[in-house]
């Protein structure tokens, strides 16, 4: 693995998809990445989360399954 592949990625959140998890307390959100606004890809983010946060994901390859 290359440090360049290792280094933390910034994604902006682009859209809230919903609430997932056993409880709920999970969010779906749509990121685009900063350094490739063409990229974007799902993720599952707990917490509180809001369209336009800055996400700083230390694996940015895998992509979450989407909601049903």
């Amino acid at each position: 693995m290359d440090k360049a592949d290792s280094r933390p990625k910034l994604a902006r959140v682009k859209l809230v998809l919903g609430r997932t998890g056993s409880r709920g307390t999970v969010t779906q959100v749509r990121v685009e990445f900063l350094d490739d606004v063409n990229r974007s890809i799902m993720r599952n983010v707990k917490g509180p989360v809001r369209e336009g946060d800055i996400l700083v994901l230390l694996e940015s390859e895998r992509e979450a399954r989407r909601l049903r």
